[in-house]
């Protein structure tokens, strides 16, 4: 009985040791936040951590601080270095089983510059083009300019490294790929300060609020918790499989489309040339049909037109040209399937084949679904044509008929994309988790956009991002410096409600939070392009933010903030914060922007004039006044701006049901 059990005994050593060889051979590595070029944040305790052997000694130096650990059971360790004054350049040197040396580091301040779009917006881009980008490349010389770019990633699990490839001096060459946002920020720090400026980007665009946020916070929110322990729960392979993804993609299409068909089951009527539509409404296009009176709907629209073409177009293949559509399309020529896309704001170019074209009239049929937010064919005029051989272009921009499909409500829920970045709690596991507890000096944060159809819940969640990265970083209440949305899309020609109005509304109410900074933009939009290129001013308003937040510079930093308001007879008057060395009309032009209403809640054009540091608002058709707004919309024409030359944040003086309050979660979850 005793040579079995030895036997046993020795497979188990055996089997043991073989188990716990990788360990053993272990070598020391750090995450890669930690390279050659690197800032240290100063005046701050310094964490400085990684792997190795277990129970290894290790030991960091830099200057005359010389700090050592031993890494525990599991080959984890960690030190914190002293408190050190800016300067450098400095070696670094991490010694265990082997010595790691990072050289020329720098000791100054460190920034986390994250959000979705605006703020990973490069300063040279294929898809959006900042002002000015060519000179400003040529003169990005600051070597006292730290840049590290996090790399796009996901996870349902908390990771512990980024992928990234380490921080770069900035110049000419390093620039071109880096937040165009966060390089004017920094830059404008780095010469205002005179000492090392580093900049973390973690970025991904078209990205919503609680991705970026941990499952720990994410789970106190009633509506959110249920997504965080599916996730959680989920292998991760399951959630990101894209074959899965398609079968489920093919099958709700097909529910659509039997929820389109003809009551005998056979293809969509609608989309057919000899369809009758003279019954359908008209509406101008490209415009998003919230614009177009219809600004609650979301599920699928119906469009058609009917186009004449001579008979050169009808002999070779055309391309279709839709531009942008938010958020789906299934797009129709003669009534067969030429093209459809899921990406909100990917431009169309569907291949029209010959063999359906015919000289005289010929039909454009598309199928929009809208999940949330803006919805339909939206870009500009001169994206929506029909394209002969790169030369000829048959407009389409104008009149189309149209016809409302199944609200979303009736809708099944469509399947979640399996690449999508857009899951709660995946980009910070994978993008900011890794980077605790690397030291910062706060946060800037552009992002916004993805949760506008869902503003009211913004006032929840884009708090508890703020403090949950507080919390995990364990600094205190760092500084964290926001932009408030730019202006976008046409400008409406009536007062009315708005997501954006409302999402920029949540945005101000965060200033509640200690240590917080906002950056108004509402003057220096686009209205044709969600990325607008003057990212100079941007960068400069956070920048100013800082100088007076953090870095104790008496400076003007904000725009006015509205405050109270007074009824005073058939006006009112409104107080504001910021405005201590007065208000101004930009360009001396009469105030413009300001909408009153009274009890029965319907908005007019306002006059307003300033009155010292307080604007009163009238209107001859509201005798007895209730409530003001200013700048409510998507692309308000305004005007309102401090002696600094700082615009005024728009705002409302009521509290009136949002649009937004019971709008979905993210259905694409």
């Amino acid at each position: 009985m005793s040579r079995p059990y030895s036997k046993l005994a020795k497979l188990i050593i055996s089997v043991s040791l073989i188990l716990f060889l990788p360990a053993a051979n272990a070598q020391i590595k750090l995450p890669a936040i930690f390279s050659d070029n690197m800032v240290l944040q100063r005046n701050a305790k310094i964490p400085i951590w990684g792997t190795e052997k277990p129970e290894q000694k290790i030991t960091v130096k830099i200057q005359q601080q010389s700090k050592t650990t031993t890494a525990n059971r599991d080959g984890k360790w960690r030190v914190d270095l002293a408190s050190m004054s800016a300067g450098g350049p400095y070696e670094l040197t991490v010694s265990g089983t082997e010595t790691i040396t990072f050289k020329n580091v720098m000791i100054g301040e460190v920034w986390l510059c994250s959000g979705q779009s605006n703020m990973e917006m490069p300063l040279v881009s294929t898809w959006a083009t900042v002002n000015n980008f060519k000179a400003e490349v040529a003169a990005a010389n600051y070597p006292d300019l730290r840049l590290c770019i996090v790399k796009r990633a996901k996870s349902t699990k908390s990771r512990t490294d980024v992928e990234s490839e380490g921080w770069k001096s900035c110049d000419s060459t390093s620039v071109k790929n880096f937040s165009a946002t966060a390089y004017f920020f920094g830059r404008q720090l780095q010469q205002k300060l005179g000492v090392p400026v580093g900049l973390i980007q973690s970025a991904w665009g078209g990205t919503i609020v609680e991705a970026w946020t941990s499952s720990t916070s994410l789970k106190t929110v009633p509506e959110m918790a249920g997504f965080v322990k599916m996730l959680a729960t989920s292998p991760l392979d399951s959630i990101f499989d894209e074959s899965a993804f398609a079968e489920k993609m093919a099958a709700w299409n097909r529910k659509l489309d039997e929820m389109d068909a003809s009551p005998s089951g056979s293809a969509p009527s609608w989309i057919n040339p000899d369809f009758d539509d003279s019954a359908w409404p008209t509406m101008s296009l490209p415009k998003p049909w919230e614009r177009a009176g219809l600004p609650s709907f979301d599920g699928i629209m119906k469009f058609r037109k009917v186009i004449r073409l001579p008979e050169s177009f009808s002999k070779q293949n055309l391309q279709l040209n839709l531009g942008p559509i938010d958020d789906a399309d299934v797009t129709y020529f003669n009534g067969v399937q030429i093209g459809a896309m899921s990406i909100y704001n990917q431009f169309r170019h569907y291949r029209v084949p010959a063999n359906l074209l015919k000289a005289g009239e010929n039909v454009i049929a598309v199928r929009v679904l809208d999940t949330g937010g803006d919805g339909g064919l939206y870009g500009k005029p001169e994206a929506l044509n029909l394209l002969k051989d790169s030369t000829q272009a048959l407009s389409l921009a104008g009149e189309w008929r149209y016809q409302l499909g199944e609200e979303l409500k009736n809708l099944p829920p469509r399947p979640a994309l399996a690449n999508t970045p857009n899951r709660p709690t995946v980009l910070y596991n994978a993008m900011i988790a890794p980077l605790v507890p690397y030291a910062i000096r706060g946060a800037i944060w552009y992002q916004g956009e993805s949760n506008a159809g869902r503003a009211y819940q913004y006032r929840t969640l884009f708090p508890l991002l703020i403090k949950d990265w507080r919390a995990r970083w364990g600094q205190g209440d760092f500084p964290f410096l926001f932009v408030q949305l730019a202006n976008y899309q046409p400008v409406a020609p009536e007062p009315g409600d708005n997501d954006w109005a409302e999402l920029r509304e949540a945005q101000t109410m965060t200033l509640a939070l200690p240590n917080t900074g906002m950056a108004v933009t509402i003057d220096i939009g686009d209205a044709n392009d969600i990325h607008p290129g003057n990212k100079q001013e941007v960068g400069n308003r956070l920048a100013l933010n800082a100088r007076h937040l953090v870095y104790s510079e008496n400076i003007a930093y904000s725009g006015p903030i509205y405050k109270s308001m007074k009824i005073e007879g058939n006006r009112i008057r409104l107080f504001f914060d910021h405005a201590q060395d007065g208000l101004m009309s930009k360009g001396g032009d009469k105030l413009h922007g300001f909408a009153i209403a009274g009890a029965d809640r319907k908005f007019v054009w306002a006059d307003a004039v300033i009155d010292g540091q307080t604007v009163m608002v009238s209107s001859p058709q509201i005798t007895q006044p209730v409530a003001v707004r200013y700048a409510w919309a998507i692309n308000p024409v305004c005007n309102l701006y401090n002696r600094a030359g700082l615009p005024a944040s728009p705002f409302r003086t009521d509290t009136w049901p949002e649009i937004t309050r019971t709008a979905h979660v993210n259905r694409m979850y």
